[in-house]
């Protein structure tokens, strides 16, 4: 039983090693998507284009690997980070659709993914993610997340006049308000984790474009390389130091 627990549970145990590190995933994809469409100059389309041929690589190997590889894992999660970042400012701004209308329908496609995740295997915890179909779902509503924390965090920040430390404020609290029902309440596992799972991604957005952004727009002006570099830096250092590993599944 332990042997089929190992091959089937690719992804990570859900520790405070995870959250930090996703925290940085989220950051990093917000930097290292601002770095390639707008430092490299090479615009929303064609980024997206780069980092959805990475994504769709990663999630295939993914998908096809027989045990958790933190690595590979971590990678995949970036993969939809960085994409995540040039899709939603592609459809924000190129497409004129806006943050506000961005984030509605990606709300709604999140929604949609874990629905049908639900109604077709019955659950959408980590515990059940032991087949590929399971791990596709998981991936897709991981993409919809990614890309709706984007456009959120955007939205947040600029539309509703917030700044980028503000909205990092917001979204840091709603997750600490997540951490003490976690603790405090019976409320479902499942629930809070995906609700956490989200809104770290808005506040990656936030914290990533306080990082790199003009200084007369309430950003630090850093490289967008070096933000990236510093963040991918902490990323492997917290890999290497904290053996993960992979989560229990249910049969």
């Amino acid at each position: 039983m332990t042997m089929i627990k190992q091959t089937l549970a690719k992804v990570p145990e859900v520790t405070l090693i995870f959250w930090l590190i996703k925290i940085a995933a989220t950051t990093l994809g917000e930097t290292g998507g601002d770095a390639v469409s707008m430092s490299m100059q090479l615009g929303y389309l064609v980024g997206t284009g780069i980092f959805a041929a990475i994504f769709l690589a990663a999630v295939t190997a993914q998908i096809r690997a027989k045990s958790f590889h933190p690595l590979l894992y971590w990678t995949t999660i970036v993969a939809t980070t960085t994409v995540g970042t040039t899709l939603a400012d592609f459809a924000d701004r190129s497409l004129g659709i806006g943050y506000a209308g961005g984030s509605c329908i990606l709300l709604a496609l999140l929604l949609a993914s874990l629905f049908v995740w639900h109604r077709t295997l019955g659950s959408v915890s980590v515990a059940s993610i032991n087949s590929p179909k399971a791990e596709a779902f998981y991936w897709v509503t991981i993409m919809f997340s990614q890309t709706l924390g984007t456009a959120l965090g955007d939205w947040t920040a600029d539309t509703a006049g917030l700044g980028y430390t503000g909205a990092a404020l917001i979204f840091g609290s709603l997750l600490l308000l997540i951490l003490l029902a976690y603790f405090w309440t019976k409320l479902s596992r499942t629930a809070l984790f995906w609700g956490a799972f989200i809104l770290t991604r808005p506040l990656g957005a936030a914290v990533g474009d306080f990082l790199d952004k003009p200084h007369v727009q309430g950003g630090l002006e850093l490289s967008r390389y070096t933000a990236s570099g510093a963040l991918l830096a902490f990323m492997l250092l917290s890999v290497f130091l904290f053996r993960q590993k992979a989560a229990a599944t249910a049969h």
